[in-house]
């Protein structure tokens, strides 16, 4: 059996052409391109929608002496049309990375402004594409300690249209809430995964 090899080579892909079909909030490019194929030769042109957005990040909040998980809850448009769920999520504390800004730099910044705490130097998760098959976007994951009992209150940036709720829960409440789908986001279901196996002490990190 032969081992497998990713494919990594750019040269594998030739964009045809590639403009700018939608410039607002966030931005969307039309590109054609082709690109080898795994049984030789070459794909025909074809189109996709590209959906750029920039780099983002979140950050796990959790009080190891309480056993207790910081998160916030907000609208978010994209769940408008989930007739099943509610639009106001529960999330991690989380924001697009300013121009030059680390994703930890951003993570304390977030902290503050969506959570009202402070954090020291945030510990890596992983990084991950939230939707590879058609947006840019990269998240970086980080994991920091606080005290939960001075997470409280309604908090966000008014002029960025922030209305953002502070909700803290025990781990075992964190955990039914992704297990019953209130949780329903990738961010918060794959840092609640990582803190279950950090909680159990099985977890191995990833290298950053």
């Amino acid at each position: 059996m032969s081992a497998y090899r990713p494919v990594y080579d750019r040269q594998d892909v030739t964009i045809v052409s590639r403009d700018t079909a939608f410039q607002g909030f966030f931005a969307i490019d039309r590109i054609v391109l082709r690109h080898r194929l795994f049984a030789g030769g070459w794909s025909q042109d074809f189109n996709r929608e590209l959906f750029r957005r920039d780099q983002a990040g979140g950050v796990l909040l959790y009080d190891p002496q309480a056993d207790k998980v910081v998160l916030v809850e907000q609208f978010r448009v994209g769940m408008l049309d989930a007739m099943d769920q509610s639009p106001w999520a529960l999330e991690l504390v989380a924001g697009i990375l300013d121009d030059g800004e680390s994703a930890r730099d951003m993570a304390r910044r977030e902290v503050t402004e969506e959570a009202g705490l402070r954090i020291g130097e945030p510990e890596f998760i992983c990084n991950y594409f939230n939707s590879p098959g058609g947006s840019t976007e990269r998240i970086t994951l980080l994991y920091a300690e606080v005290d939960a009992s001075q997470a409280a209150g309604v908090h966000g940036m008014a002029d960025e249209n922030e209305d953002i709720r502070v909700v803290v829960l025990s781990f075992d409440e964190a955990w039914q809430a992704f297990l019953s789908g209130r949780i329903n986001n990738a961010m918060a279901i794959i840092a609640l995964q990582w803190l279950r196996l950090k909680r159990a002490g099985i977890n191995d990190g990833v290298v950053e």
